[in-house]
């Protein structure tokens, strides 16, 4: 292979060896590269130049989206460009859903790089300072918070994977006379140029109007991401404090949360919300939640569903819920049923799993010979809980087992004759007073 970096200009050929062999340090030392290559100028440029410095080490990887006509024909360009470099290549086909076209594309696109992606390799792409400035300005201009205007980092370590994105602080202008000098192959993409996308309006469109009155405005919106990234850092930390402080990632505890700044607390709802997933909730959502659910009056049972979660207030506790647990109790279809028991049996029921066992006070061992009425609570029902004088509401003793009001609809009560024996619950078998109380009797006791 003929050498490209011994064209370069010295100083740029020693910066950017030496930049490159200085964040490569920082990985382990097994570590090797897939290079999501689309063809284009800055991917080709940054293909040739891996593939100089780390020719046993690199293979690349051309995800044909196919949008157009021609990316069949550049697919087998980026081939024909690893074969002359000799390096492995990978083309993949990907199907866009229909969408944002820019974020399904590229949701296509990095799914495709996960799904080849070795264990010891790290994604390269070839996102370079404009792109960095672009980024910051489109997220700016749709609202984005720290996080988001944090933009691109240069290793970009994620849960799955990390990205290491070596031309990020090289100006679109250098890759340009790098390529020429070089006389580096590579296809232009017309969409690059169509203005109906938001990218491309802000490189054809808003660019020039910016540099011409600021002329290093690229350089300086591309520091300020970093400035973002060190706010977005301590950010963090903050934010594992307050959620340590307030609870975990299903409940908040509201006591403690209010104790925390405004700011602190839009934070933390913010992130909070956000889970394991991509992208934060909206500025307007996270007020909703705050209007809606953590300030609504105390007897009120406001929910918000944002991103296939509930959030519900109860008791002073926020809790997040899958959509399927918090609308469970709709789609209950429980039913009564005639049941035998006997010791050491195994229940599985809607509030959880119990066995059989012996017990100080229980129910009479007679029953074990009868078949037992289990019906669901439908309201209105009264217990006499063994140990307590007089009857109760069900309903009161359930408020003051604090049971989730959205697993209500799980509790059973287990009778005979229209005689109440007790209730299965999330918190356990409740025992009720009744003739068929005895000592050293049986009773069900909750396992998980």
């Amino acid at each position: 292979m003929r050498s490209t970096l011994s064209t370069f200009n010295e100083v740029w050929q020693q910066q950017f060896r030496l930049s490159v062999l200085t964040q490569f340090e920082a990985f382990p030392e097994n570590s090797s590269f897939l290079i999501g290559c689309s063809g284009g100028m800055d991917s080709m440029l940054l293909l040739h130049l891996m593939a100089e410095i780390f020719p046993r080490k690199v293979r690349a990887i051309y995800v044909n989206h196919q949008l157009q006509q021609q990316s069949t024909d550049w697919a087998q360009f980026v081939a024909d460009q690893c074969d002359y470099l000799n390096l492995p290549s990978i083309l993949q086909s990907v199907t866009v859903l229909d969408g944002n076209l820019e974020n399904q594309a590229r949701e296509a696109r990095y799914q495709a790089y996960l799904d080849h992606l070795q264990s010891n390799e790290i994604l390269i792409l070839a996102h370079h300072q404009q792109d960095q400035a672009e980024t910051l300005m489109l997220r700016l201009l749709s609202g984005a918070g720290v996080q988001g205007l944090a933009a691109m980092r240069q290793v970009d370590i994620r849960d799955h994977f990390t990205i290491w994105r070596p031309l990020l602080d090289i100006s679109r202008e250098q890759i340009c006379q790098w390529t020429a000098q070089l006389n580096i192959a590579y296809v232009d993409d017309p969409t690059n140029l169509d203005t109906h996308y938001d990218r491309a309006w802000c490189r054809q469109e808003l660019w020039h109007i910016l540099q011409s009155r600021y002329p290093k405005m690229q350089q300086a919106v591309a520091r300020t991401s970093y400035l973002m990234q060190d706010a977005d850092e301590i950010l963090k930390q903050v934010l594992i404090q307050d959620l340590a402080l307030c609870g975990n990632q299903n409940q908040l505890d509201l006591l403690k949360f209010q104790q925390l700044s405004a700011a602190r607390q839009r934070q933390l709802l913010s992130a909070w919300m956000k889970g394991q997933d991509t992208y934060r909730p909206s500025f307007e959502m996270v007020q909703r939640l705050q209007a809606e659910v953590i300030d609504s009056k105390s007897d009120a049972q406001a929910a918000l569903h944002w991103n296939g979660y509930y959030y519900v207030r109860y008791q002073k506790v926020l809790y997040r819920l899958e959509k399927a647990v918090y609308l469970a109790e709709k789609k209950s279809l429980l039913t009564d049923q005639q049941l035998g028991f006997k010791l050491n049996q195994l229940l599985k029921l809607a509030s959880g799993h119990f066995e059989i066992q012996t017990t100080s006070i229980g129910l009479s061992w007679d029953l074990l010979e009868h078949d037992l009425t289990l019906k669901q609570r439908v309201g209105g029902e009264r217990i006499h809980l063994y140990g307590r004088v007089g009857n109760w509401p069900l309903k009161k003793a359930i408020q003051e087992a604090h049971i989730f009001p959205w697993m209500r609809h799980t509790i059973q009560i287990l009778s005979i004759d229209n005689v109440m024996l007790g209730v299965f619950t999330p918190k356990g078998f409740w025992l009720a007073q009744s003739k068929y109380c005895e000592v050293g009797g049986w009773r069900p006791n909750l396992i998980s």
